[in-house]
């Protein structure tokens, strides 16, 4: 379940420090009685409360957990008609917060407003000189109690929501990818498949006419030329069809994302990097996309550079920050997109370097002369 002081609720507005004042502060009510028995029983109460929140905690079983919180709830009411302590239903209140069944929720939460009020008008009824001086406190106390858990519970509730909505917008992601590779596939059959069975027929045709009808040889090759030019001329419609992906857009939604995450960006030199084949400026676009996402997400710094630079051999591109560095080149990160990112630009003959230290700097080479070699199979 965590370490230790994980038991503790969280909250952005309050530290483990005032749940400590809050574990202590019940000893000093409990001592200002005179009877030694009720100093003991002040303090077996405190450690009964203690170990049935730890318990609630742990327990993984729902039943369980309405079980120990009811305990809770009974030793609040108690420590309150004794030692006019109240300040325990803010404790329970914050777990009754992180409970995440509704019906659950619901249910505690009632009782446990009822019972804390309730235990409250008592005590004023029993000894109104013990809880009149603290009147104030007690009217901030049911106010936590009554508000608190709601705030939790919906907070955790619109977490979850997030949680599911980044993994279905993910999930959704895939199966755009996913979608596109079958369309592309079952285009690729359709203009490949017919034309290379034809071209095998012909072939075979011409292999047995060529010393029988040479010229009926040489009309079945012609036949067979003619239709490996239209099959090329097709793929090559197909393929312009694809959309690439352009660095200048990418760059473009790069710094949308820097900017909604309030992290400096400097970028340097041209992303335009000259006249780039459309596969090589998609396989960089891609890698630039994975490199600036873990940046945002995972890096906690506050600044990015990319940098753009094209030397006679290589394009290079460099994505530095300076949050809290990456070990051991990023090879046993995982989740960090970094092995998509060598299978990408290995497909391209590129490579992928990654420095680690104070922030993370990526570099990304692909060399000029495969570039060259694209362009003319183009």
């Amino acid at each position: 379940m965590g370490s230790w002081f994980s038991i503790f609720p969280r909250n952005k507005w309050l530290s483990i420090y005032v749940w400590i004042i809050f574990c202590l502060l019940p000893f000093f009510f409990i001592f200002r009685s005179s009877s030694p028995l009720e100093i003991s029983i002040g303090i077996t109460l405190m450690l009964l409360y203690f170990l049935s929140y730890m318990f609630s905690y742990k327990s993984k079983n729902n039943g369980l957990v309405y079980m120990w919180v009811s305990f809770e709830i009974v030793i609040n009411i108690v420590m309150t008609l004794l030692f006019g302590y109240v300040y325990l239903a803010i404790f329970t209140a914050f777990f009754i917060g992180n409970i995440r069944n509704p019906v659950g929720f619901y249910i505690i939460y009632g009782l446990h407003i009822a019972f804390t009020v309730g235990a409250i008008v008592a005590g004023f009824f029993i000894e109104i000189d013990l809880f009149l001086p603290q009147i104030h406190f007690i009217l901030v106390s049911v106010l936590g109690t009554v508000l608190l858990p709601f705030n939790l519970f919906y907070r955790n509730k619109q977490i979850n929501l997030e949680g599911q909505l980044e993994h279905a917008n993910e999930r959704i992601s895939e199966l755009t990818v996913l979608e596109e590779r079958e369309r592309i596939s079952r285009d690729l059959h359709d203009i490949l498949g017919q034309k290379l069975s034809l071209i095998g027929l012909k072939s075979d045709l011409a292999g047995r006419l060529i010393f029988r009808d040479p010229q009926a040889a040489e009309k079945e090759l012609q036949d067979i030329r003619q239709t490996a030019s239209t099959a090329l001329r097709e793929v090559r419609e197909l393929v312009a069809d694809i959309r690439a992906e352009k660095l200048d857009n990418e760059l473009v939604r790069t710094k949308q994302m820097f900017k909604a995450a309030e992290m400096e960006l400097t970028v340097e030199g041209d992303s335009s990097l000259g006249q780039v084949p459309a596969i090589i400026e998609s396989v960089m676009s891609m890698c630039l996309k994975e490199a600036v996402t873990n940046v945002v997400k995972h890096s906690g710094g506050t600044a990015c550079r990319i940098t753009f630079k094209e030397t006679p051999n290589e394009y290079v591109l460099s994505v530095e920050d300076n949050g809290i560095g990456i070990a051991n080149e990023g090879k046993v990160e995982p989740g960090s997109g970094l092995r998509g990112m060598r299978e990408r630009l290995e497909f391209v003959n590129g490579s992928l370097h990654v420095e680690g230290g104070k922030g993370t700097k990526l570099t990304i080479r692909v060399p000029v002369v495969l570039t060259h070699i694209v362009k003319e199979v183009d």
